[in-house]
């Protein structure tokens, strides 16, 4: 009996290491085939989806990164422009593309801002978008028509208590960086503009105020032309410190209101995109941040590189997601009709 025993057990267990033996073949012959499938990407042209239109801030950087993707993948990356909903729509037309690595997207403060501004859409962008990695972020400026009696931001504080609901402020959409940020501020201030959001991003919005339409914008790099032109006056930047690209700007603390809102912006592709292009996306942008040229590039208009792994810009997102969901609450932004 026990002899039987034991020839059962030597059996079961040449059968189990047989068995491993061939898992383990299998998962050598994976693990083999990978890196030779992921040299083959790109195969053809990328596109980048811009979820804002031509002459706002992303899409300045957006043909940056474009460019520098393209020289280092060998592939050209193409610009696409999708505006709409605050740059919240062309996240979702990117999320619908093929998970092969030929589709990309660039987020910025929407990302966060959007379930809650847009909560009837069935997009999710933590579930339907996968992080490659951050590119930058960007200093927001408080931006007036030089109509406006006002030289610092106490005196349109004052200016703007003294005319309730008289002052517009424009943005590129409900929920977008430059309506959050002028929210933060309105609330912070307790001040009582009124929000106008215009089509079209960032670049009309702009213009809108150029042209006297509305008296006040928070924007980031795309308004500082503008402002060094005469065309409009630059009260405040909402950064931690004074930023080199416009050092004359005082921040916001400076004068006594603690508000900081930094713009930012990151790479995204679809969800379950391989993992091996994720790496080799992430691994191209951050070899291009990090040279002398692109960097000089991006910080001469305005973008201060923050070029990190996709886990790094992952914990962002969350990070990110959590405090603009509370300060929505606390800022009282209703979801968009």
């Amino acid at each position: 009996m026990t002899t039987r025993t034991s020839a059962s057990g030597l059996a079961w267990k040449r059968t189990a290491c047989s068995a491993l033996q061939l898992f383990g073949i299998v998962l050598l012959g994976a693990a083999l085939a990978v890196p030779g499938w992921a040299q083959s990407y790109p195969s053809r042209p990328i596109r980048l989806v811009l979820p804002f239109p031509p002459g706002g801030s992303t899409d300045i950087l957006g043909r940056i990164v474009a460019q520098s993707l393209s020289e280092r993948l060998g592939q050209p990356v193409v610009s696409d422009n999708r505006p709409g909903l605050g740059g919240y729509l062309g996240l979702e037309i990117a999320s619908h593309a093929a998970n092969d690595g030929h589709t990309i997207t660039i987020a910025s403060l929407i990302y966060a801002s959007g379930p809650m501004t847009y909560p009837h859409m069935k997009f999710d962008p933590v579930r339907d978008l996968t992080p490659i990695g951050q590119i930058s972020e960007a200093p927001n400026f408080v931006v007036i028509h030089p109509a406006v009696p006002a030289r610092s931001l106490k005196e349109l504080v004052d200016h703007v208590r003294a005319n309730p609901k008289k002052l517009n402020y424009a943005s590129s959409g409900t929920g977008s960086t430059l309506h959050l940020s002028a929210a933060m501020l309105n609330s912070a201030t307790k001040m009582d503009l009124v929000h106008v959001a215009y089509k079209g991003g960032g670049g009309p919005a702009m213009t809108a105020v150029v042209a006297g339409e509305v008296q006040m914008i928070v924007l980031g790099p795309a308004s500082i032309p503008h402002f060094r032109a005469g065309r409009a006056r630059a009260l405040a930047v909402l950064s931690e410190q004074r930023v080199s690209v416009a050092s004359d700007v005082p921040t916001a603390r400076e004068q006594g209101f603690d508000v900081v809102v930094a713009g930012w912006h990151g790479l995204l592709a679809p969800a379950r995109t391989p993992r091996p292009i994720i790496n080799r996306l992430n691994k191209e942008w951050v070899q291009s941040a990090n040279s002398a040229g692109v960097r000089e590039r991006l910080e001469k208009l305005g973008f201060f590189p923050r070029p990190g792994t996709p886990e790094a810009f992952s914990a962002y997102l969350k990070t990110e997601t959590e405090r603009w969901t509370r300060l929505m609450k606390e800022i009282g932004i209703k979801p968009a009709v």
